[in-house]
């Protein structure tokens, strides 16, 4: 009985799915509408895009960063392709980086950003968003936690 009791307790204390604690907010840039999972606590930071194995072609995250600062990606146990923009505290794009799969590189912000958005390799190109384009709706995203 008393084992019984402590697997329910143990099942209880297990973590919720990081994606479930993701809200999704709509974004626009240069007249292109995405839609961002947040990332903007700790955990959901952490997690990123881990594990996944595909991404709808208009779909990205959104990293909101505790602070405005130099911030740094990398790809451990990411397997999707992706290109990360690097946002200061207006929603400008700082620089855009491409990044490779499972790989340990660090890509930095070029100056001090407060968001990162990842998007499929090459999103960013193909539509001819630059350094300097402003990233629209990002006042109704939840602050960082």
């Amino acid at each position: 009985m008393l084992m019984r009791i402590l697997a329910i307790i143990f099942v209880f204390l297990l973590p919720a799915p990081v994606s479930a604690e993701m809200p999704v907010n709509q974004l626009k840039i240069s007249g292109h509408t995405l839609f961002a999972e947040v990332a903007h606590t700790h955990a959901t930071r952490s997690q990123g895009l881990m594990f996944r194995q595909s991404m709808d072609e208009n779909s990205g995250m959104l990293f909101v960063f505790s602070y405005t600062g130099r911030q740094s990606m990398w790809m451990m146990n990411t397997d999707i392709p992706l290109s990360v923009a690097f946002l200061d505290e207006r929603g400008r794009i700082l620089n855009i980086e491409d990044m490779v799969p499972n790989t340990r590189t660090s890509h930095s912000s070029a100056g001090a950003a407060k968001y990162a958005l990842e998007m499929n390799l090459g999103w960013f190109k193909t539509r001819n968003i630059k350094v300097g384009t402003p990233v629209m709706e990002l006042q109704k995203v939840p602050a960082a936690e």
